[in-house]
C-alpha cells in the first residue's frame, strides 16, 4: 500500500516474516549516548588532520546528549528496549553520514542502503534481539527515480543480509532545501528477543574476555575526516588505492558488515554476555557501553594489524593515533564479551574470531 501526501510519499508494505529509550546525537557520524568518561584527545600539530578539523565536535554531541540525559535520565545503551510479554521490542535509529557524499562524487548508490540497514539492525542485535522489520527515510530536493531506485535495492539487500521485513518508509521530496543530486536518509528497526535471553553486559566480571569481528573497512563513520584526508593527500575517488585493486571511492564506500545473524548464531550456540558494535567514537568510547561500572577492558593492539586502509589514513592524514582510534573502527566491527571457557567454541563457529583482550578491574579501554 502506497500513500502519498504533498511532496512525500509513504511507502508501506510488508516482506516476509519504554525501559530505554534511544536518542542518537547525528553530526557527521553517530554520537551514541554514553556516560562519556572519555579524556579528549591531545592537542595536534597544524599539519595533523583530526575530526574536529574535518568539521565534527565530538565533545559538542557529547554535551547535548548530557543536556538530553537531564530531560529524561533513562536514555542510553546502543538501542532502545520496551517490555513486551514475555520479550523485549528493542529499536534503533540511525543514519549514513557523509558517506553519502561519496557516493554522489561517484554516482553510485546501490550499497549506502545496505549501510543505512546495517547501522540499526547492528545496534539492535546488541541486546540479543532479532530484527523483526525495518522502516527507511529517503530526503530529497528533487526526486531521482533511477538513484532512489538503486538506494532502495541496497535497503531491500540489507533486509534480506538481516532477515528481518522492509516494512515501509518515507520519500519526502523537499525543493531547495538539499543540493541537487544530493539526499539524506535514516533508517529505524524494531527487534525482539526473550527477556530471559536479553543481553545486558551486566554478567561481565573481571577475567571474562573480548572477542573480535573484523571490519569490511570504514563502514559508515568517520568520513568527514576521511574526505578531508583525500583532499590533504591530493588523490582522486577514481584513483586505484595503493592497498587494493579497487579506486579510493569503490574502496571506500564497501558497505558495512551485517553482524546480526552472526551475532544471534553465537547467543544461541555458546551465549554471549555483552556485544559491542564499533560505530563513532571506536573502541575507546563504546566499549565502556557495555562494561559494569569499576571494570575496563585491556585491548592488545598486537592481536592483529591495522589494516592497510587505516594505516594510509593516518599515514595520509597524519592522524594521531588517538584520534584514529577515536574516530574509526581501526578494523575491528563487533565486539563481544564471553567467558575464557568459552572461547574454543566461539572459534569453532568462525575461526576469523580472535581474542582482542580482556576485562580488567578500572575504567575504560587501554590499549597495550
Amino acid at each position: 500500500m502506497q500513500s502519498i501526501a504533498g511532496t512525500s510519499s509513504s511507502r508501506v508494505g510488508f516482506q516476509g516474516p519504554s525501559k530505554a529509550p534511544c536518542r542518537n546525537i547525528l553530526l557527521s557520524t553517530v554520537v551514541k549516548p554514553r556516560d562519556l568518561h572519555r579524556s579528549k584527545a591531545a592537542e595536534a600539530t597544524d599539519d595533523q588532520l583530526t575530526y574536529q578539523k574535518a568539521g565534527v565536535d565530538i565533545d559538542a554531541g557529547d554535551e547535548l546528549v548530557k543536556r538530553i540525559q537531564k530531560l529524561n535520565p533513562s536514555i542510553g545503551g546502543f538501542s532502545g528496549l520496551v517490555p513486551f510479554g514475555d520479550s523485549y521490542l528493542v529499536a534503533g535509529t540511525d543514519g549514513v553520514g557523509t558517506k553519502l557524499k561519496l557516493a554522489f562524487d561517484m554516482k553510485k548508490h546501490d550499497t549506502v542502503g545496505i549501510d543505512l540497514v546495517a547501522m540499526s539492525v547492528n545496534d539492535v542485535v546488541t541486546s540479543g534481539a532479532q530484527p523483526l522489520f525495518f522502516l527507511d527515510y529517503y530526503a530529497t530536493g528533487k526526486l531521482d527515480v533511477d538513484g532512489a531506485e538503486q538506494v532502495i535495492k541496497g535497503i531491500v539487500e540489507g533486509c534480506n543480509q538481516t532477515g528481518c521485513s522492509l516494512l515501509g518508509g518515507e520519500t519526502a521530496e523537499m525543493p531547495g532545501f538539499y543540493q541537487a543530486g544530493e539526499y539524506d536518509l535514516a533508517g529505524f528497526a524494531v527487534g525482539a528477543v526473550k527477556k530471559e535471553r536479553l543481553i545486558d553486559g551486566k554478567s561481565i566480571k573481571e577475567g571474562d574476555v573480548v572477542l573480535a569481528l573484523k571490519s569490511s573497512g570504514v563502514h559508515s563513520n568517520g568520513f568527514s575526516l576521511v574526505r578531508k584526508v583525500i583532499e590533504k593527500a591530493k588523490v582522486s575517488l577514481n584513483d586505484k588505492a595503493p592497498w587494493t585493486d579497487k579506486s579510493f571511492g569503490e574502496a571506500f564506500l564497501t558497505p558495512t558488515i551485517i553482524y546480526v545473524k552472526k551475532i544471534v548464531e553465537l547467543h544461541e550456540k555458546v551465549g554471549l554476555k555483552g556485544v559491542v558494535h564499533i560505530t563513532g567514537g571506536g573502541m575507546p568510547d563504546n566499549i565502556p557501553r557495555v562494561i559494569p561500572k569499576g571494570l575496563g577492558v585491556q585491548v592488545k593492539a598486537s592481536s592483529y594489524e591495522v589494516p592497510p586502509l587505516f594505516q594510509w589514513l593516518q599515514k595520509a592524514g597524519n592522524v594521531p593515533l588517538d584520534d584514529m582510534r577515536r574516530t574509526f573502527n581501526m578494523g575491528v566491527g563487533m565486539i563481544m564479551v564471553v567467558h575464557p571457557s568459552q572461547v574454543e567454541a566461539v572459534q569453532k563457529i568462525d575461526p576469523e574470531i580472535w581474542l582482542l583482550g580482556e576485562v580488567v578491574k578500572g575504567d575504560g579501554v587501554t590499549f597495550v
